[in-house]
């Protein structure tokens, strides 16, 4: 077999194989992209403390929130004595799709719930209130300026799951209304 010298050989692409390089280099840089997750830093603010202030954008509900603001929902009233209520809270969000509890306590829990396709991660909070006889909910998205209702879904899906359970009143009407859509699992 004759030696060809390098100089001689024709490393230049052809303009197919230099969009077909292009588009595979894209490619996998959105394959690293999804496989490294979109979840976002935990805010300082997130955990077993107070429940934390919504922030502008709309992408966070809390019963804690104005009661005229969009991002207000109502607290979870509970049905059952407190401890059951909150042992059968925790059960719950433990058994979510996609969703791990970081930590909880006798009175709070954080969890992190992701969504199915891009991974997004939401940060939901419960704080178990005894002396008002109900569990005070959060959750917010990590990134973006809007969640499309899904924590507003989420929260009235736990809020179900719960009543279906026995341990806390099912969403009045108005409750109902300002869930937006229909109750589906809540790591949407």
């Amino acid at each position: 077999m004759p030696r060809v010298p390098i100089r001689s050989l024709d490393l230049r692409l052809r303009p197919a194989s230099r969009r077909r390089l292009r588009c595979s280099t894209v490619a996998l840089g959105c394959v690293a992209w999804l496989a490294a997750g979109c979840g976002g830093k935990q805010p300082d603010d997130v955990g077993l403390g107070p429940l934390a202030a919504c922030p502008p954008t709309p992408n966070c509900v809390s019963s804690r929130a104005p009661a005229d603001s969009d991002a207000w929902i109502a607290p979870f009233g509970l049905t059952a004595p407190p401890d059951e209520a909150w042992a059968r809270a925790v059960d719950v969000v433990a058994h979510w799709p996609r969703t791990r509890i970081v930590a909880s306590t006798a009175d709070a829990l954080h969890a992190e719930s992701k969504s199915a396709l891009l991974r997004f991660v939401d940060d939901v909070e419960l704080r178990l209130d005894a002396a008002r006889g109900r569990i005070d909910v959060r959750s917010a998205s990590r990134l973006g300026r809007s969640d499309l209702g899904v924590n507003r879904r989420r929260v009235e899906a736990l809020r179900a799951a719960l009543a279906e359970r026995g341990v806390v009143r099912a969403a009045d009407g108005a409750e109902a209304e300002s869930a937006s859509g229909d109750v589906r699992a809540p790591g949407l």
